[in-house]
């Protein structure tokens, strides 16, 4: 399939259809696993830069005081700016001791982002995890007030919504403020709950962001190596039919990560698919694994290996 230009949606930014994830340049063991030192997160940055991929998903939250921000900041600082044609994106995120995402509270999210990154806009701005927040984000001089204030300003060029719980995502949609939609892990191999929302975004030319196709990592390495599907432990249907998934791509010289990978890139429902970058090395060989050739019959077979939907994350 390989690595391919989109638009994203009525937004009209031009995107590649992978963009680099950040999250775990943070640095956060307890969420991924296994720590990323700040000289390897930036040389990974560096190379997402010197790659085809155009796109960079980040966010205030990351780590702590900013980290993946601090990485991604650092790589840009280095090259001498945003390189033409790349897109910055990033969320805004509650008060990491207080948890207030109060509109005054986005203001200064963005503001710290801004700092770390060494931009004076951004062409896209989320909203990040609505679904967590202990505040009405509707209310006035709220979040979403503020958000459409910033957009008003310049300071963001388009909105976005990103979090997981697709029932809140669809409220804010409905909204019409925001040109773009990011869900994760309710895309994927195993789990569809974001379909019906993808394709009602697709309708009215909003952008679809697909992030965490392999779930966090079960649909990668497998779930002997990562018993966590979208970073919590699951079922034991879950792992059993991830195992089954395995089975079927092992049997075909195909590696899971590559079928779980063009489930994404390659559906009608989705502009990007943002996949954690952890090395220089893991982009070059994810941009190999966009290149597998994927039979037909195995895509039928893991679609059939798809969990029923009372076991979706929803």
């Amino acid at each position: 399939m390989g690595l391919r230009e989109r638009v994203l949606g009525r937004s009209g930014l031009r995107i590649s259809s992978l963009c680099a994830g950040t999250s775990p340049l943070a640095s956060m063991p307890e969420l991924y696993g296994y720590q990323v030192s700040t000289d390897r997160a930036v040389d990974t940055v560096l190379a997402v830069l010197d790659s085809p991929i155009t796109m960079i998903d980040t966010s205030n939250g990351y780590g702590f005081d900013g980290a993946a921000e601090r990485v991604v900041g650092e790589a840009i600082r280095r090259v001498g700016g945003v390189p033409d044609g790349v897109i910055i994106h990033t969320k805004v995120d509650p008060d990491p001791a207080t948890r207030d995402f109060s509109g005054a509270r986005v203001r200064r999210s963005l503001e710290e982002s801004l700092e770390r990154l060494g931009l004076d806009r951004v062409p896209l701005l989320a909203l990040h995890d609505p679904e967590f927040m202990t505040q009405d984000g509707f209310a006035p001089g709220g979040a979403l007030e503020e958000l459409v204030r910033i957009r008003d300003e310049g300071i963001a060029g388009h909105l976005a919504v990103a979090g997981g719980s697709v029932r809140v995502l669809q409220e804010y949609l409905e909204t019409d403020e925001f040109d773009v939609v990011l869900n994760h892990s309710r895309y994927t191999l195993l789990d569809r709950s974001a379909a019906p929302l993808f394709a009602w975004a697709r309708e009215r030319n909003i952008g679809v962001m697909n992030a965490a196709p392999y779930g966090g990592g079960m649909l990668s390495k497998g779930p002997a190596e990562q018993p966590r599907y979208g970073y919590s432990e699951r079922g034991e249907i879950v792992a059993l039919r991830a195992q089954k998934m395995k089975d079927a791509c092992d049997r075909r010289g195909v590696p899971l990560a590559a079928a779980a990978l063009d489930f994404s890139v390659g559906s009608e429902l989705v502009d990007t698919t943002v996949l954690g970058m952890s090395s220089p090395e893991r982009v070059a060989q994810t941009l190999m694994l966009l290149e597998t050739p994927i039979p037909e019959e195995l895509r039928a077979e893991l679609d059939a290996l798809a969990l029923p939907p009372e076991n979706w994350l929803g």
